[in-house]
């Protein structure tokens, strides 16, 4: 990114770079959307950013979000992308309409528990850890299968996709690997016929990363860095 950009200036510049990553793996432009990723910016740089026609915001805290929320949330689609904690369902339960780290039994019964209170249907991303990390969320890879099957009875969880996060890495082709792997285990899990309707969507790459990630099948890309000036993550 080119320091002293405005934000549309970007815009402009993201959605050329996310147009040429499409165009290089011979897929549509209309099958990438953009989360802008607001977690370490003001209010004021949150509304320019639904002001300038990005409509997904995504945020890892509902403390950092509440504010934002309070103000905006009628406005766009909101993401929940960072490490949910169970104690904070009922604070993003409605607010939300994505949940991009699903992770674990106990949350999932928690969310569905809320959402049936309130008769919301939650779409959520199974986060999956591909990289083995030891400081990243997410399923282990072989896990996934038997994760869906756990949650096959939660009638208020949707589960839209899968969600991942690689290392940062000075030269994105190193993350490559990582993309294709969660590609390749949601058309694995889709074979097996684990949920309601296929899962669709992917939810990986970030700033330093997004390219390779649009180019190994990336449906929804986390941007923080590159459109609002700070570094995302969860």
């Amino acid at each position: 990114m080119t320091l002293g950009l405005t934000l549309q200036e970007r815009i402009a510049e993201v959605e050329e770079r996310v147009s040429r990553a499409c165009a290089a793996s011979g897929r549509e432009r209309s099958d990438v959307k953009v989360i802008a990723v607001t977690k370490y910016v003001s209010l004021e740089t949150a509304a320019a950013v639904l002001d300038a026609g990005l409509m997904d915001i995504g945020e890892n805290r509902w403390q950092d979000a509440a504010h934002k929320w309070n103000v905006l949330g009628d406005k766009g689609t909101w993401h929940f992308i960072g490490h949910l904690q169970t104690n904070k369902v009922k604070d993003v339960i409605g607010k939300f309409q994505y949940i991009h780290s699903l992770d674990r039994m106990s949350l999932a019964e928690e969310l569905n528990k809320k959402a049936s209170a309130t008769g919301q249907l939650v779409e959520v991303f199974v986060q999956v850890n591909i990289s083995g990390e030891d400081s990243k969320f997410g399923l282990p890879p072989e896990a996934a299968a038997d994760f869906l099957r756990g949650i096959a009875g939660l009638d208020r969880l949707k589960v839209v996709g899968l969600m991942t996060m690689a290392p940062h890495e000075g030269d994105s082709e190193l993350t490559r690997p990582i993309f294709r792997r969660l590609r390749e285990l949601r058309d694995e899990l889709n074979q097996l016929g684990l949920t309601a309707e296929p899962i669709t969507e992917l939810s990986m790459g970030m700033s330093n990363d997004f390219e390779v990630a649009i180019q190994e099948g990336a449906t929804w890309v986390r941007l923080g860095t590159v459109l609002v000036g700070h570094e995302e993550g969860s």
